[in-house]
C-alpha cells in the first residue's frame, strides 16, 4: 500500500505550535491508488500549512504511532496475506485504533491539522472492495476504532492503473515489491474504479484530484481544493482573535 521500511518510530511532528483556542482541529486524509504520489502531496500541503502558522501533523497507515509501526511490517511484508482479508482488516483495524489513540486524537484535541497518508477508507477499499470482506464487519470495525470521527476532508489522487505501477516500479527499483504493490494489474484497475465510485457516494468530502501530472501542478490542484473547503488561510487570524 506504501513504500515498506523497517522502522517502529511515528512519523516526526512539527515542533513550532500556533496557540489554539482549545476547539478541535481539522482531519485531512490521502487516499488512491499504488504510485498515486500521496506521500510527496501529503508533504507538500503540510509545508504549505506550516507555512500559515499552523500547528500540522504528518502521519500515515498502517502505522502512524509505535504499536501501530509493528504492525506496519507484518501487513506489508506479506506475511498476513496468507490468513486472509478478513484477518487483514483486522489487523488494519487493530493498527488504526492505536494510531487514533496515540496520534490522531491528541493532536485533533488541541486544534492541530492533521495529515494522514490513507485511514479507514483504504480499509473499504482495498479489504471491503477487493478483498469481498463484508461491509458489516468493515463497519463494526471502524465502530471500534474510530468511532464517529471521518476526516474533514479526503483527498483522492487519481491516476491511471499502467502510470502508477510505472511510478511505483521506478520508486521501488531492485528491492522487493510490498504485499499490495505485488497484485496483478487487474486489481489495480478495479482499485482505481473504487476509489472514484467512493467519490461518487461521498462527494461533500471526498474529491478526486487529477495525480497524473508533475508533483508541483499536482500541489496546487490540491492546495485549492483545500483552500475551498477548509479556508486554512482563515485559521490564524481566529486563533489570534480567539487568545486576544
Amino acid at each position: 500500500m506504501l513504500e515498506q521500511v523497517d522502522i517502529v518510530s511515528p512519523p516526526s511532528i512539527a515542533t513550532d505550535r500556533k496557540p489554539t483556542d482549545g476547539t478541535r482541529g481539522r482531519f485531512i486524509t490521502f487516499e488512491g491508488g499504488e504510485g498515486a504520489g500521496k506521500s510527496t502531496q501529503v508533504a507538500n500541503l503540510a509545508t504549505r500549512l506550516r507555512a500559515l502558522g499552523l500547528d500540522v501533523v504528518v502521519s500515515r497507515e498502517p502505522g502512524g504511532s509505535v504499536g501501530a509501526e509493528a504492525i506496519r511490517h507484518v501487513l506489508l511484508s506479506g506475511a498476513a496475506k496468507p490468513l486472509g482479508p478478513h484477518a487483514e482488516a483486522i489487523l488494519f483495524a487493530a493498527a488504526r485504533a492505536d494510531h487514533m489513540r496515540q496520534t490522531i486524537a491528541p493532536a485533533l484535541a488541541r486544534g492541530a491539522w492533521v495529515i494522514s497518508d490513507r485511514f479507514a477508507d483504504s480499509t473499504r477499499i482495498y479489504q471491503g472492495v477487493l478483498g469481498n470482506v463484508d461491509r458489516r464487519l468493515i463497519a463494526r470495525l471502524e465502530k471500534v476504532t474510530i468511532g464517529d470521527l471521518k476526516p474533514d476532508l479526503t483527498i483522492i489522487l487519481d491516476v491511471p492503473a499502467t502510470q502508477g505501477q510505472e511510478r511505483v516500479s521506478k520508486r521501488r527499483g531492485d528491492a522487493k515489491a510490498d504485499r499490495f504493490e505485488a497484485e496483478a494489474f487487474d486489481f489495480h484497475k478495479k482499485l482505481r474504479e473504487a476509489y472514484l465510485e467512493l467519490a461518487e457516494h461521498e462527494p461533500d468530502r471526498c474529491v478526486p484530484v487529477d495525480a497524473s501530472g508533475d508533483a508541483q501542478s499536482v500541489a496546487n490542484a490540491v492546495w485549492a481544493v483545500v483552500n475551498a473547503h477548509l479556508h486554512p488561510g482563515e485559521a490564524p487570524a481566529m486563533l489570534k482573535d480567539a487568545a486576544s
